[in-house]
């Protein structure tokens, strides 16, 4: 049984990495930046006992965040960094079409949460088990944007991008201490956020994307995250895994 802190887990992808976790025995701490309601949902929703929950903004509180986790379930083996700010209509940000205010803000958001203190958690978590002495697994939720670029939300691809790298750079430093560093790059997701999207005009062009016809579930990028964070995927360290339905194949 591990034990697992999963950031941003109220919605989403992150509440099917918990779920997930779960389901397989372990025990799960279910982090939200505000949304309490739904992180309580989650939390209810989780197979077995012994799941706790934890608030905060991880751009001022990641050290009380993992503190308070650590706590929680008396030490922690696992981190999936899923928490981010997600684009939508209201921070869309094309250069040609925004304007300076609205691109520092945007910015300012989503480099904040996606990298800065998603950095943060991994420092306090990685120093948790360093001073443990015992290994682990980190596991950052990346995007395909990070690599097709993403021209309405430049700061998302950007903090995507640095968090690949950032992964790739502790896998290098931490290895020597037992633990694993990798990314998954997902596709478009169909969360329920994305329902109204696919939905509407734009969800023929997003399922075509795919030469499956379809978008990726929540449950897959679980399962991608479950198989990176297991001992048997330690040798995986420093990579970062396509999860787009051959919708965007880089080299």
């Amino acid at each position: 049984m591990s034990r697992v802190l999963v950031t941003g887990a109220s919605r989403g992808i992150g509440q099917a990495i918990a779920r997930a976790f779960a389901a397989q025995g372990d025990r799960v701490v279910v982090h939200y930046g505000s949304a309490r309601e739904d992180a309580e949902d989650t939390l209810n929703s989780l197979a077995g006992e012994g799941h706790a929950l934890v608030g905060g903004n991880i751009e001022d509180a990641a050290e009380r965040i993992v503190h308070e986790a650590v706590a929680a379930l008396g030490g922690l083996d696992i981190l999936v960094n899923n928490a981010a700010v997600a684009p939508g209509p209201g921070n869309r940000h094309r250069i040609d079409e925004v304007s300076y205010q609205d691109w520092q803000r945007d910015f300012a958001q989503m480099v904040g949460v996606g990298l800065i203190g998603t950095a943060n958690v991994t420092y306090c978590f990685a120093q948790h088990l360093i001073q443990r002495g015992s290994g682990g697994s980190i596991v950052n939720v990346g995007s395909r944007g990070a690599f097709r670029g993403e021209p309405d939300y430049p700061a998302y691809g950007a903090a995507k991008a640095a968090l690949h790298a950032l992964g790739q750079s502790l896998a290098v430093a931490l290895a020597p201490h037992n633990i694993s560093v990798t990314s998954v790059a997902p596709g478009f997701v169909a969360t329920d956020r994305q329902a109204a999207k696919l939905g509407g005009v734009e969800g023929e062009n997003l399922l075509n994307q795919s030469p499956f016809g379809r978008v990726g579930t929540p449950e897959e990028v679980a399962a991608a995250v479950l198989y990176l964070s297991s001992a048997e995927a330690m040798w995986s360290s420093g990579t970062i895994l396509d999860l787009n339905g051959a919708s965007y194949l880089r080299t």
